[in-house]
């Protein structure tokens, strides 16, 4: 099977992570190692960018939120250098908004964490003809309600009052929302 991945990935197994979460950085570093990808590392936009700039990879795996910015400026250098790159970006706050942003410019895919090392091989893997499978577990009724609500609260400016009128909703029920965690 591991032979089988190595075929996949092609001649060029260059694979650039970004993430300021050093300790997932490592994990996954190693985990994709072992799956055949020559690795390389950034803790941050600042590194990611010139790394993207000096050695554009084949495959790239960025973060979104970073320390030091959006790892949507990584993904933007790597493809104004490598158009064919193959691109994902993870984030730990997924909202259906900033995955349309990923995708427009540039990523392949886009996986909110905690996202495995399969979960990536197979996003970084997947042809445009063949979808990569479904997630093992997906987002839940209630956490796709309160990404659109999150998401409409931002495009209203995070103006309470506007977007509660927008999702026709009472002004003090989505007050209690927005005041909640995000559901699983």
């Amino acid at each position: 099977m591991a032979e089988d991945m190595q075929q996949d990935i092609g001649e060029d197994k260059s694979l650039l992570l970004v993430d300021d979460d050093e300790a997932f950085l490592k994990r996954l570093a190693k985990a994709m190692e072992k799956r055949g990808f020559e690795v390389e590392t950034a803790g941050s936009v600042a590194a990611g960018r010139a790394i993207a700039a000096a050695r554009p990879p084949a495959y790239a795996v960025c973060d979104l939120r970073l320390e030091d910015g959006n790892g949507l400026d990584v993904v933007e250098v790597i493809r104004a250098k490598r158009p064919d790159s193959r691109i994902v970006v993870l984030t730990g706050y997924g909202a259906i908004a900033t995955a349309v942003a990923a995708v427009k410019i540039g990523a392949m895919d886009y996986l909110s964490k905690p996202a495995d090392a399969t979960d990536i091989t197979n996003a970084l893997l997947a042809n445009g003809a063949s979808l990569p499978p479904p997630p093992e577990n997906p987002m839940s009724a209630d956490r796709v309600r309160w990404e659109h609500i999150q998401r409409v609260y931002e495009l209203c400016d995070r103006n309470v009052s506007d977007t509660a009128r927008r999702l026709n909703m009472h002004r003090r029920t989505l007050q209690r929302i927005l005041a909640k965690r995000s559901p699983r």
